[in-house]
């Protein structure tokens, strides 16, 4: 028995944990020294797990692994991080996915892009995309050995002509996603005509843009947290270094740029690119496609692009993205607030964030909904926006 039992289940969040070396391990030459080396310092894995891996080899001890596999379905319950089997190796990761059981799973990294998704104008294009040349021939290799996993690649998109050309390198290496940042293109917005020859390649190669929790700074300005208080605890548990305070305001770095990408006719003239929103939460959706109709209601009257839209903003996001709601969100509420075609199911796979079983907490929530809405949430909306994973 698998975890995912005779479930449909395409995953739309895992991870890689990756080792200290997974940049430098895949780097051009002449960059190599000058890129990063993976840091855990602001999550709960130690240096000395870290340590311990990479004096085996860069890999887990032959008990360790056995005591994982010796769990069975419950595995995605009892260990998580770096410690959880195939978080870092490829053939180890091909054995996880026999026990959990899903048709098809996103693979993101963790955190090796800081400096590749850096807002910081400081960082050169060479180091920039050279480490995103890095990232992305590192998730090639170690997707390549199950066609279960597909890997998504990372594109900076402050260079429009570099950006398109590592796009162009993903789709010739098997990536299935790009991944970018949301938030401003350096001095463009994303939604300048400069990158149109992107949405058009990724369009027609029917190859999705994801938008995860890391590609935004995930912090509040520190000036926040002077409020004469004692400080709180400052992560919430595994990859990313979340404080109470950030995760209330995490989705406006992405409703923001899901916001542009419709007034400023992205969606409308690639009405067949397809998008999704990852670990970013989905609560705010509903009101969002409220207030875009809204807006777009009130303002086509004045405003061209707006008038000459042939579908509504709502009737633009449901066609052509799709969300994955926090294991604590209520996916049953967010389909009556708004409709049964948005939402993805993901595990976050090994992160802490996932919950022990995102399975059953997702379907507690369901229980009320119709075959064909949890059939959706499933596997049916992914298909739609990955259709390459049919």
């Amino acid at each position: 028995m698998t975890y995912a039992g005779d479930r449909v289940l395409y995953d739309a969040d895992t991870h890689i944990m990756e080792l200290p070396d997974f940049l430098r391990k895949f780097a051009d030459a002449d960059i190599r020294d000058e890129l990063p080396l993976v840091d855990y310092g602001r999550s709960i894995v130690t240096d000395e797990e870290v340590e311990v891996i990479m004096s085996q080899g860069s890999r887990h001890s032959d008990e360790h692994r056995a005591g994982l596999i010796a769990l069975g379905d419950r595995m995605i319950t009892e260990v998580k991080e770096i410690q959880a089997l195939g978080s870092f190796d490829k053939h180890d990761r091909v054995i996880a996915s026999d026990m959990l059981g899903f048709v098809k799973q996103l693979v993101f990294a963790t955190h090796s892009l800081h400096m590749v998704f850096s807002p910081s104008h400081k960082i050169e294009d060479r180091l920039r995309y050279g480490g995103a040349r890095a990232h992305n021939r590192h998730m090639s290799d170690f997707c390549s050995v199950d066609s279960r996993l597909m890997g998504v690649g990372a594109v900076p998109f402050e260079n429009p002509e570099l950006a398109l050309t590592e796009v162009q390198w993903c789709l010739e290496n098997g990536i299935e996603a790009i991944w970018m940042p949301h938030r401003l293109a350096g001095d463009r917005s994303p939604t300048h005509v400069d990158y149109n020859p992107i949405w058009s390649l990724l369009q027609e190669a029917q190859v999705p843009v994801v938008f995860h929790v890391g590609g935004n700074p995930l912090q509040l300005k520190p000036e926040w947290s002077n409020n004469g208080r004692v400080a709180t605890r400052d992560w919430m548990g595994g990859g990313e270094n979340v404080r109470a305070r950030d995760a209330a305001v995490l989705h406006q770095g992405i409703e923001t740029f899901v916001s542009m990408m419709v007034l400023d006719g992205v969606l409308e003239e690639f009405p067949r690119l397809k998008m999704a929103s990852v670990e970013l939460g989905a609560g705010w959706v509903p009101e969002m496609l409220v207030r875009l109709d809204q807006i777009h209601k009130a303002y086509s009257k004045v405003d061209e692009r707006l008038k000459n839209f042939s579908r509504r903003p709502s009737e633009q996001i449901t066609d052509q993205m799709a969300f994955t709601p926090f294991v604590f969100e209520d996916p049953a509420r967010l389909m009556e607030q708004s409709n049964e075609d948005l939402y993805l199911f993901s595990s976050d796979y090994p992160h802490t964030e996932g919950g022990r079983d995102p399975i059953a907490r997702f379907e507690s929530c369901m229980m009320d909904c119709s075959r064909e809405a949890i059939d959706k949430f499933n596997s049916g909306n992914f298909l739609r926006i990955f259709p390459r994973a049919k």
